[in-house]
């Protein structure tokens, strides 16, 4: 296959498994989803869906958010992780939208990036799923399978964005990047994957990373065959 027929094929799988295209995380505006992409940093979605109800209960607009303390903050969204470091991010950006966007998060990607604990992934995540902009936020299922999918050479998540916008059509970049997330969630994961349910990986992967699986394959078959003799 050539690499445009491996794009195609990934493409047009991805298309047929997840024709709906959800965004993951629970919100009604661009500022809870701004809120809740700074908590599911190093956490799931799942934890984060569970947690902005709490938090929003409170405080679900930037106003009512810089009232809040630093540490009031800290007490609802300890169960996502890295507390000091989202409390008092999300404290300093909802007073900059205040005090700089009249309460309104900014369509801005230079804006966004400009704010406490907003990074180029949380900018492109709010950029592309609040407001419809073109973007490819890169999380570490997408950087993983652009890698096995011979896609991107792996060496860091910026050149992977830049490969993934390179290889894929603009059009399509916001709902694709959420299908293959969804993919590598259902069907390509770090840990305990199967390759013969990886139909894109075994149709167009690198072959480096189907040897690669073989071989942890055959070692498992012989340590089992080894615990039965």
């Amino acid at each position: 296959m050539t690499k445009a027929e491996k794009i195609d094929f990934a493409l047009s799988t991805l298309e047929q498994l997840y024709p709906e295209t959800p965004v993951p995380l629970d919100h009604k505006d661009p500022f809870t989803l701004l809120v809740a992409v700074v908590l599911s940093a190093q956490c799931t979605d799942e934890r984060v869906n569970q947690i902005t109800p709490k938090l929003f209960a409170v405080a679900d607009n930037p106003y009512d958010m810089a009232k809040m303390t630093v540490e009031e903050i800290a007490a609802i969204i300890r169960p996502c992780g890295l507390v000091p470091m989202k409390s008092k991010g999300i404290h300093a950006f909802s007073n900059t939208i205040v005090e700089e966007y009249g309460g309104e998060v900014p369509a801005s990607f230079e804006a966004l990036e400009a704010m406490p604990s907003v990074g180029h992934k949380t900018a492109s995540v709010v950029m592309s799923q609040a407001f419809g902009v073109p973007a490819f936020p890169v999380d570490t299922h997408i950087h993983r399978l652009m890698y096995r999918w011979g896609f991107s050479n792996g060496k860091s998540v910026e050149q992977t964005e830049r490969d993934a916008k390179r290889l894929f059509p603009r059009e399509l970049w916001n709902k694709l990047h959420l299908q293959i997330i969804f993919y590598g969630r259902e069907y390509s994961p770090a840990r305990g994957w199967d390759l013969e349910r990886d139909i894109i990986t075994k149709t167009v992967g690198r072959r480096s990373e189907i040897l690669k699986w073989e071989k942890d394959q055959l070692s498992k078959a012989k340590k089992k065959s080894g615990k039965k003799s």
